[in-house]
């Protein structure tokens, strides 16, 4: 049995995510098998590129299902950047497209900046995260991890409907945005573990730790 099946839709950092994963010893497995999917103890939503193509994959490979029964047995998701937006209710990214709504919020781009001479709404390199310490974090994956860099790639951003979801935040310039979720089984991050270093594969770590949680959910 696999400890992550990394889903495979064609759209995301896939053995970057292996290699982060295999580094700290857990075991993966890159897959667009159904059946091998639900006999995993957990899952990855990778993602890179757009709302929509994501979906319509999702869709065609019947992902959304299994992430909804892998939600009801309580067994953990995770969500990474473009993975993490398709946890929640729908985006604005080039159309409005409905999403996995597992999670409330939308996803929406960030207002255009000057950089450089020209205006920008990508969010491109190392940013802080800043740790929600106030609130109750149950696997504790962003340990030690408070004002820590991590690697950003993206131009929309999570708008959470609800706030106690939020375990850290970014800015990109002064705009303040959600960089890492977390409500009961389900997490996400904005940003790129498999992509920040270190650090990044300290959060890979705590994941490790955390996985014995949800094997009795197998």
């Amino acid at each position: 049995m696999n400890d992550i099946a990394i889903l495979d839709y064609k759209m995301g950092n896939l053995f970057s995510v292996q290699c982060a994963l295999n580094f700290v010893g857990i075991k993966s497995i890159i897959t667009d098998d159904i059946e091998i999917i639900k006999n995993s103890k957990s899952i990855i939503i990778p993602g890179v590129g757009a709302y929509p193509e994501a979906m319509k994959r999702i869709k065609e490979k019947k992902f959304d299902k299994i992430i909804y029964e892998f939600n009801e047995k309580k067994k953990l998701i995770i969500g990474i950047c473009l993975g993490m937006q398709l946890l929640f209710s729908e985006s604005y990214e080039i159309k409005k497209t409905k999403g996995l709504g597992l999670l409330k919020g939308d996803v929406k781009k960030f207002d255009e900046k000057k950089q450089n001479g020209s205006n920008t709404s990508f969010n491109v390199g190392w940013n802080e995260i800043l740790l929600n310490s106030k609130k109750n974090i149950k696997n504790n994956y962003l340990n030690s991890l408070n004002k820590k860099k991590m690697y950003f790639i993206h131009s929309y951003h999570i708008n959470t409907f609800e706030k106690s979801i939020d375990t850290s935040s970014s800015f990109f310039y002064k705009k303040k945005f959600v960089s890492s979720v977390e409500k009961n089984n389900i997490c996400g991050f904005q940003f790129h573990p498999e992509k920040s270093g270190p650090d990044g594969l300290k959060i890979y770590k705590n994941l490790k730790k955390n996985l014995l949680n949800y094997e009795s959910a197998i």
